[in-house]
């Protein structure tokens, strides 16, 4: 069933070293971009939540909200649609279990 609206975690982070917004967006966006396309997005508009729904990546790192406090404290924003995320993964173990077993398809 889609959902109205998006949900959003609000992770904050304790660094071990001095970080800054534009190195650790560059990260996730290299992330989102690279070993984590298609799980984890990465979004430098202005979007609102209702944006976020039908989407299905786990997570989409909302890289305007990122928040660097002291060097060392660290907020990111991550939206995601928790239904529709959840099921395609759920897909995605589904048909690795399956070649595994010599399936050619769910």
């Amino acid at each position: 069933m889609p959902l109205l609206n998006a949900s959003l975690t609000d992770a904050v982070f304790t660094m071990s070293r001095d970080v800054t917004v534009d190195e650790v967006n560059g990260l996730l966006r290299d992330a989102a971009n690279g070993p984590l396309l298609g799980i984890l997005g990465y979004e430098d508009r202005p979007l609102v939540s209702a944006d976020y729904t039908n989407d299905t990546r786990s997570g989409i790192v909302d890289g305007l909200s990122t928040m660097v406090v002291d060097g060392r404290m660290l907020k990111v924003l991550v939206w995601y649609d928790n239904e529709y995320g959840y099921a395609f993964r759920m897909v995605e173990l589904a048909s690795k279990v399956a070649s595994t077993l010599g399936a050619t398809s769910l």
